[in-house]
């Protein structure tokens, strides 16, 4: 049977390529110059690469015919242990008559294991030369390669050749279990959008735990509807993961069911990923709280039920790296029906966990505490303020989406009062609808507080566009008209202060600026609750009762009449008070 690109290729010559088969070479010949010469022929008719797999007893497993600078190479192994040589060599053939071996020979080679890889120039129906590579020890989780010089077919070295594949099943495995570097997986990032784009798509692979070993951005209007990037570009992209040997692929942006199953037919093992899946992984690594792994899961249900059906690769491994982690992976053996279900009952348990911090929000109203919250894009420092401001030991890190779960933190003023400080998810680009609906009833934390502190990270080249995706994702929640202020903190950072009137330059590290910081939130606070002084005589006590209840009393004073109160309030509540006991009996304070 000959596998691969028959297309156009006539019955007789596919027949004379099927008789090689037959062919039983010595188990001391890697690869006799009469076959080579044969294989070259082959080439040069059909003007395709042709590759063949020799098992070590000699004989032929498999002949496969590619396209003119590519041929599919199968994964095949002989042995069980993956981990050793496959005890098959590939010898394959390269139209034009260049006998080197490539990038991609050689990442096929490390990937798949062979005893060797091979490629033989062929040009005007003969055989230019070949050149060999094998496997060596393991280095840093990597082996080594060792490339022959190119040599003529007929002056080929068999025996030093099969002498080398014998080194080779020696040298392959030592080395490994001495090596210490973490294995990290190998991602591939593509993107229409821009280098900006890209870069934060890096740094989000990163902070799921792998190493970006190439991007590609491809300029085009809209994305393609069957690979996102064009069938040219796709193919392109298959060869350059397998040059750099890419686990897996993360494009920037959501991909459809068709587009994740075509892609992934196309890149022939390589997982395919998009920027929601990712930060999806990244959710369910970092959430810690009982509702944020449920908040979790509902999210990475939502957004894998419509796409049930266009997943190959991803959907055929539970838990195998990169977007397979989390509450939700055991999703991907579920039927629909089973996956709604599933969700109702996340739905209905974050809703009962709701109305428990609904009850806490209560209390705190009750108290009249005034609530900031923290909100910016990730990694904007906020973890960092809250701890300055607060004493705090939250988790702060230089990485995306360092906090999930909601931080209450008290914060007390220098000249007497108090507020609550309440930290956030940031927010980022492209930030996925799922994720936004399934944190609802977290992100309420910043609709409902008093102030929005709005942390931008100063030491950004996209400062102010960070600021614009934090702003429209405040609208989109229902919080754009809360009154904010602005910060731009990590000015230890900049070489000069930014031209931005209004904002306050702060270091959450350094300190410098929170007492600025500190004040100008006091005075925002003031326009929600301000001072009042109020005489409460002795037998409208139930008043004081009251004001306790509603506000923040600040100062008692008992006098023969009654008792001289100071306390925050706001608007309504001075209105109460004010009608039981005149405008002479309260006033606002200065």
């Amino acid at each position: 049977m000959i596998y691969g690109n028959k297309e156009g290729i006539r019955d007789s010559l596919l027949a004379q390529m099927e008789a090689l088969y037959d062919l039983d070479l010595s188990p001391e010949v890697f690869a006799p110059a009469e076959l080579l010469d044969v294989l070259a022929a082959f080439t040069c008719a059909i003007n395709r690469e042709i590759s063949i797999y020799v098992s070590r007893s000699g004989a032929i497993l498999d002949i496969t015919i590619g396209g003119l600078n590519s041929v599919e190479l199968k994964d095949m192994h002989l042995r069980r242990n993956t981990r050793r040589l496959s005890m098959v060599r590939c010898i394959h053939t390269h139209p034009g008559g260049n006998p080197q071996l490539s990038d991609v020979d050689i990442s096929s080679l490390r990937s798949m294991r062979f005893d060797a890889m091979a490629a033989v120039g062929a040009r005007d129906g003969r055989a230019t030369g070949i050149q060999a590579a094998f496997l060596g020890e393991c280095v840093g989780g990597v082996n080594k390669v060792l490339l022959t010089d190119i040599v003529p077919v007929k002056k080929l070295p068999q025996r030093a050749w099969m002498d080398a594949i014998e080194r080779a099943d020696g040298d392959v495995l030592r080395g490994v279990s001495s090596s210490t570097q973490e294995e990290r997986e190998r991602a591939y990032l593509v993107g229409l959008d821009s280098e900006r784009s890209l870069e934060e798509l890096a740094r989000l692979a990163d902070t799921a735990g792998a190493v970006v070993v190439g991007m590609m951005l491809q300029k085009k209007t809209r994305p393609d509807t069957a690979t996102y990037i064009g069938s040219g570009k796709a193919e392109e992209l298959s060869l350059d993961c397998q040059a750099k040997e890419a686990d897996l692929v993360i494009f920037d942006d959501e991909l459809s069911g068709v587009q994740t199953r075509n892609l992934e037919d196309v890149l022939r093992g390589v997982r395919v990923l998009d920027r929601t899946t990712l930060i999806l992984d990244i959710f369910a690594q970092r959430a810690q709280s009982r509702e944020g792994r449920l908040q979790v899961e509902l999210a990475q249900m939502a957004y894998q039920l419509p796409r049930l059906l266009g997943h190959g690769v991803s959907m055929s491994r539970l838990g195998g790296g990169i977007g397979t982690r989390g509450p939700g992976e055991t999703r991907l053996e579920m039927d629909r029906r089973r996956i709604r279900r599933r969700m109702s009952d996340l739905r209905r348990e974050i809703e009962e966990l709701g109305s428990q911090r609904s009850l806490r929000r209560a209390r705190r109203e009750k108290n009249k505490v005034p609530v900031v919250a923290l909100v910016g894009y990730t990694n904007a420092g906020k973890s960092t303020l809250l701890n300055a401001l607060s004493d705090a030991d939250v988790l702060a890190e230089d990485k995306l989406f360092a906090t999930l779960d909601p931080v209450v933190r008290t914060v007390r003023f220098p000249t007497g009062g108090e507020f609550l400080l309440v930290d956030t998810v940031g927010f980022i680009s492209k930030l996925p609808h799922a994720l936004v609906d399934a944190f609802r009833s977290t992100l309420e934390e910043a609709l409902l507080a008093d102030i929005l502190l709005i942390v931008s990270d100063g030491s950004s080249d996209e400062l102010l566009h960070q600021h614009d995706v934090v702003l429209e994702v405040l609208a989109s929640l229902g919080a754009g008209d809360k009154p904010t202020i602005d910060v731009i903190n990590k000015v230890d950072l900049m070489e000069k202060a930014p031209d931005w009137p209004g904002a306050l330059p702060i270091s959450a590290r350094t300190g410098e600026g929170l007492d600025a910081l500190l004040e100008q939130i006091k005075k925002k606070l003031q326009g929600v609750q301000r001072p009042l002084r109020a005489d409460i005589p002795y037998a409208q006590g139930a008043l004081l009762s009251m004001l306790h209840e509603a506000g923040q009393v600040t100062g008692e004073e008992y006098t023969d009449i009654g008792v001289t109160v100071t306390a925050m309030a706001d608007e309504e509540l001075f209105g109460r008070l004010a009608s039981r006991l005149g405008t002479q009996a309260v006033t606002w304070m200065d």
